[in-house]
């Protein structure tokens, strides 16, 4: 079990970062749909449109760019991408132009990089 107060802290880091990636992905023009959005199969950070164009957002926040680049693991892509699925059945009418996922990096000084179509499900 981890320590309640470093878990708090965690969590107040990782909701930090989704607050910057949200305020930059608002600068590129795209509008948030939804923030921490729990499914019964997974968790999405963010869902953002623009344009008829829907992306499920992953956030991952560590020390370096790099050390957030290889955070997104296998079993989590296959987790966000049936995430994505299942919030996309429940809220028709999104996503016209297309549907990607991507993963926005933040570092600890709060730099911000997209790796945009991080998941390709065809």
């Amino acid at each position: 079990m981890r320590d309640p107060v470093m878990r708090r802290a965690s969590e107040g880091r990782g909701r930090h970062a989704e607050s910057q990636a949200s305020a930059a992905l608002a600068a590129e023009g795209f509008c948030e749909v939804a923030r921490r959005v729990r499914t019964g199969v997974g968790e999405i950070d963010l869902v953002v449109e623009r344009d008829g164009l829907l992306v499920f957002v992953e956030v991952k926040a560590r020390a370096t760019l790099g050390e957030a680049a290889v955070a997104l693991g296998p079993r989590q892509q296959a987790r966000l991408l049936a995430a994505g699925e299942a919030w996309m059945a429940a809220n028709p009418g999104h996503g016209a132009q297309g549907v990607r996922f991507d993963l926005l990096l933040v570092d600890q000084a709060g730099r911000v990089r997209r790796i945009a179509d991080v998941i390709r499900a065809w």
